[in-house]
């Protein structure tokens, strides 16, 4: 590019995506003079998606500013708690993120889950078909004009990638509401109607049901119970809540 020049600064929890030499306070970037900012943000490496307000000589503008020579650009984190207007809050999960998928649905929150890799194209039209917030560790597929809207998972670690979610979007939480298999909605089921489903020592042992309307799924307070139970209570302390 040979245009016109401006100067740039990041927040710091966008730092992870730019290169280190645009991290020390601002540094030049020459503009082709056509671009928008929100094109030019991207091509330093952040998503919009994980962009709040970008500030122009310290007042706020659209993604589609053309910048001017000489003007001091920052850009600042999304806002948490981010709203997202114009649909029920629901999210979209690729391939990589089945473990905080389950997590999301243990505590009532929708969450589709693709759980073969249906490619960047086809996850960014159901993401806009279906209004659901896109997450993904993959930038590329957040760049793409196509998704409704999107975040970035920070972390590897399921437990952290879950409560950067609950952080970040405040979604309501309805615990052992939604089947984890299929995100189905659950619903008391009384023994006698489930018990062809069920092993001979689960019918002795276990009088409390729930089946999803979607899948038929069964459930009970099995053995693994007490782990999930731990994460259903770590996240109605830390963000709040109806215990179902």
């Amino acid at each position: 590019m040979n245009g016109p020049e401006i100067d740039i600064t990041f927040a710091p929890e966008l730092h992870l995506f730019v290169p280190a030499e645009r991290r020390q306070g601002p540094s030049t970037v020459v503009t082709d003079g056509t671009s928008t900012l929100g094109h030019v943000v991207e091509s330093l490496g952040v998503p919009l998606t994980e962009a709040g307000l970008l500030l122009v000589d310290g007042g706020a503008v659209p993604v589609s500013h053309i910048p001017a020579a000489g003007e001091t650009v920052h850009v600042e984190a999304v806002e948490r708690p981010q709203q997202v207007p114009g649909a029920p809050l629901r999210f979209l999960l690729d391939v990589h993120l089945g473990t905080l998928a389950r997590r999301l649905r243990l505590l009532g929150v929708d969450a589709a889950y693709e759980n073969e890799d249906i490619g960047d194209p086809a996850l960014a039209a159901l993401s806009a078909k279906e209004r659901r917030v896109m997450l993904s560790r993959d930038r590329g597929l957040l760049r793409r004009r196509e998704i409704w809207a999107g975040a970035y998972i920070y972390s590897d670690r399921p437990e952290d990638q879950l409560r950067d979610v609950l952080q970040r979007f405040a979604p309501a939480l309805t615990p052992w509401s939604r089947c984890v298999a299929c995100n189905g909605p659950l619903a008391d089921a009384d023994k006698e109607s489930v018990q062809d489903q069920l092993r001979n020592g689960t019918q002795r042992s276990y009088d409390v049901f729930a089946q999803c309307a979607a899948c038929e799924r069964v459930y009970w307070r099995g053995a693994h119970h007490a782990r999930l139970e731990a994460i259903v209570e770590e996240a109605l302390r830390e963000f709040g809540g109806a215990a179902a």
